[in-house]
């Protein structure tokens, strides 16, 4: 991990852009604290430069609950390399949605597994090299999407213990079995009228997690509409399970 740049904002964040091999990201700390942080991995759906306010509003929030938070920038997104077959796949998708046709399974398939087949090491290394720092402690929670990616760290990253998936993506049925694995605690955000998402499929997902200990935060409105009070009951959510 190598930082390219430091800001000290306003509100006592430090806030350090980085790249990890070919992989840039983003990690906000406190400016001051006793002890090492719980580490909050802030999920997007690629275009870092694009959603960065909303990233960075959600990591200055956790940091001022007592968390260090950091993103990475989604293979094909942003200034890394653009994906053929993603691109095919984003293009067949919106031809099907403003035909008003069902979305093949196959298109979701080809738009989101080799996504999480790809992000999903590259989060595994940022959480080994950001670890490697004084301030960040032990604990780890994600927080966001690619719902798909959320799921699969789940499942293959012990450090993950607990995780807010947004359910706004289409999710490949193999996703959905495999969600049978996932054992942490889970919470769950689903936007009702989303328009870029297939409500039953993120139904059926969350049917299918194992764990014991998960909820569903649904409310009414579209994709961008996520009220603040659910993210304060995320934050609610993180303080039993990360502190």
């Amino acid at each position: 991990m190598q930082f390219t740049s430091e800001k000290r904002l306003d509100d006592g964040v430090i806030e350090r852009e980085f790249t990890l091999g070919e992989v840039p990201g983003i990690l906000w700390t406190a400016e001051s604290s006793a002890t090492p942080a719980p580490l909050i991995l802030v999920g997007h759906p690629g275009g870092l430069p694009r959603m960065y306010p909303r990233v960075a509003a959600r990591a200055r929030s956790a940091v001022a609950e007592g968390y260090a938070a950091v993103t990475i920038e989604l293979p094909g997104s942003g200034d890394r390399p653009s994906s053929a077959v993603a691109d095919q796949a984003r293009a067949d998708l919106r031809q099907a949605i403003q035909a008003g046709q069902p979305v093949s399974d196959d298109i979701v398939d080809r738009l989101i597994l080799p996504l999480v087949e790809q992000s999903v090491p590259e989060w595994q290394a940022t959480i080994d090299a950001v670890q490697e720092l004084p301030e960040i402690g032990d604990s780890v929670g994600y927080s966001g999407g690619v719902i798909s990616v959320g799921v699969r760290l789940a499942i293959v990253e012990p450090r993950v213990s607990a995780a807010v998936l947004f359910a706004g993506s289409y999710v490949p049925r193999s996703i959905i079995e495999q969600a049978r694995q996932v054992t942490i605690p889970l919470h769950v955000l689903l936007q009702w009228d989303d328009e870029g998402n297939d409500r039953q499929m993120a139904l059926d997902l969350f049917d299918a997690f194992g764990s014991k200990e998960k909820a569903l935060n649904a409310n009414m409105g579209g994709h961008t509409g996520v009220p603040q009070y659910a993210g304060e009951e995320a934050n609610c959510f993180f303080a039993r399970h990360l502190k």
